[in-house]
């Protein structure tokens, strides 16, 4: 396979908007979110290349990051109240969170119980899987763009390449499975191991996916000329590998599917940009200071922490949550000449 096109995307309707005070997170459009991407901190050990500078950002004043027990509520009202079935957790590195076993032991005992992943850098994971596996965490997705120690430094600024390695290694062992790979390649940086990365993950029996760098970059330097696409990235993969589409239904998911030499092992390609999947995105975003986001991209935010705190209801809440779903975009704008990136790097979005 070369060259193959990705198909489209399917679009999840609802059948129809509720009115406030009942149902779920529906748009205008008519698509339904039931994926909760929860940033538990803006926060984070590494310094990748395409998130932020080496020195860092202006981390979030503590009075600001929601508690906890408020992380908590507000996942049970996003299940209870409104019909969240998946909660992923992120960051920032959600692995700094001191409270992180016991927010994943809140969200996996509601009723109904919802899908709970986590996705992290795996510093640290090597000690707490056990933990997090305890806690009724059902998977987890690794960040790793590369698995060349020297290149690794250069991506991000730390050494500490084998900490990923053993965390990856105790999240397989702990039964967080499927464990998944989330690489992002750099052009003249790290183009050369997307092939190196698919063998390591066969070999490992992780599932690798690959995610087209998207304008969520600190110092704003982005561009799209620059970018490994998707076909670039499947070009690359299919001279090593026979790739050929995975015929199961895809659904809202990201990632487009190939079967890798027949199967069953697989590998998938996100195309955030040049094969946008707006149209079935089921997804909405809360921030680690509790603002509700529609889209990676918005650059509009809607504040569930300052109710929060002043004592409303979970109703109110749920209704709030609601009204912000309404002004959803039907896409992300990246090929408008009017776009423009969001002021929050994706450290302080959540993935």
């Amino acid at each position: 396979m070369t060259g193959a096109e990705l198909p489209d995307p399917v679009v999840r309707h609802a059948v129809s908007t509720p009115a406030p005070g009942a149902g779920g997170l529906v748009d205008r459009h008519g698509r339904v979110a039931t994926d909760l991407r929860v940033s538990l901190t803006d926060r984070c050990n590494l310094r990748c290349t395409y998130c932020m500078p080496p020195e860092g950002l202006d981390w979030l004043p503590k009075v600001e990051v929601l508690t906890d027990e408020e992380i908590v509520r507000l996942v049970r009202i996003g299940v209870e109240h409104l019909g969240i079935e998946e909660v992923r957790f992120t960051g920032g590195e959600p692995l700094l969170r001191p409270g992180l076993v016991g927010i994943v032991a809140g969200a996996t005992a509601l009723t109904p119980r919802p899908e709970v992943s986590l996705t992290t850098n795996a510093i640290g994971l090597a000690r707490v899987a056990p933990a997090l596996a305890a806690a009724g965490l059902d998977r987890i997705n690794v960040s790793l763009d590369t698995v060349d120690r020297d290149r690794f430094a250069s991506l991000t600024h730390r050494d500490r390449f084998d900490d990923v390695l053993a965390g990856l290694a105790a999240a397989h062992r702990a039964g967080l499975t499927p464990v998944k790979v989330n690489a992002v390649l750099l052009r003249g940086m790290n183009e050369e191991d997307a092939v190196p990365l698919l063998d390591f993950c066969l070999e490992h029996g992780y599932q690798l996916r690959f995610i087209e760098q998207m304008p969520l970059d600190a110092h704003h330097a982005w561009t799209r000329g620059e970018m490994v696409t998707a076909e670039d990235i499947l070009e690359r993969l299919s001279a090593s590998h026979a790739l050929t589409p995975d015929t199961e239904a895809r659904g809202s998911a990201p990632a487009e599917r190939w079967l890798v030499d027949g199967g069953p092992a697989t590998v998938g390609v996100i195309a955030s940009v040049t094969r946008s999947f707006c149209g079935s995105c089921d997804r909405t975003r809360l921030t680690a200071d509790g603002q509700i986001r529609n889209c990676l991209f918005a650059r509009e935010e809607s504040d569930l922490r300052t109710p929060l705190r002043a004592g409303a209801t979970d109703q109110e809440i749920a209704d709030r949550w609601r009204i912000a779903t309404l002004g959803k975009l039907p896409g992300h704008g990246i090929d408008d000449p009017s776009f423009l990136q969001p002021t929050r790097p994706m450290s302080a979005i959540g993935g």
